[in-house]
């Protein structure tokens, strides 16, 4: 192998991250989970479930000014989501303090469950782990994501939504890697409408 091929080799390893599964897709059905909230309370799809649909979305932390947003923006519509029927709950791979960080900043009062061991991003196929370049930048600019998360893995959502119906079905999604986009409020409200 050539010194050029070996490089390139080393930096693809560094460089890219792990490409993030393509997300589950609608028609399948939605896996049930259980989580925590900053609070130690289980919160648990399948009884969520009960009370109607669920709009269900990932974000990376309380650290991404994008997620931050998207958080605050579900926050100022949700008296219109839940007058649809439905719930809303955020999984993130950051434990209980980094979630009482998001919600003192977005003022959610909806569900935020961690997402212990990532189980619930992988069984949504939403999982991806962040470069070692990029894990380092993140490092030094004081975002350390291991530490947030409990894990060793560097592994973060993509910050995917889903909109669940009762009977557990997902009908429509929104899965983009770039996570400056993310489901708008008004694509959450019409997909909910159609249920």
């Amino acid at each position: 192998m050539t010194k050029i091929a070996i490089l390139s080799v080393i930096i693809s390893l560094f460089m890219w991250p792990l490409v993030a599964q393509n997300g589950l897709q609608v028609g399948d059905k939605a896996p049930d989970f259980s989580g925590k909230d900053k609070d130690g309370n289980n919160v648990m799809l399948s009884e969520a479930l009960k009370k109607g649909p669920v709009v269900l979305f990932f974000y990376r932390g309380q650290w991404c000014p994008y997620c931050n947003r998207h958080m605050s923006d579900v926050q100022d519509s949700l008296v219109l989501i839940q007058a649809s029927g439905a719930s809303v709950i955020a999984v993130t791979p950051e434990k209980s303090e980094a979630i009482e960080t998001t919600i003192e900043k977005t003022h959610a009062s909806f569900s935020v469950v961690h997402d212990q061991g990532h189980v619930i991003m992988d069984s949504y196929e939403v999982s991806y782990v962040l470069g070692l370049i990029k894990h380092s930048a993140y490092k030094v600019a004081g975002i350390d994501i291991n530490k947030a998360s409990g894990n060793e893995d560097r592994v973060l959502p993509v910050p995917a939504t889903f909109i669940i119906d009762a009977s557990g079905v997902i009908t429509e999604r929104h899965f983009d890697p770039d996570y400056k986009n993310r489901m708008t409020v008004k694509a959450i409200l019409e997909a909910l409408e159609k249920l």
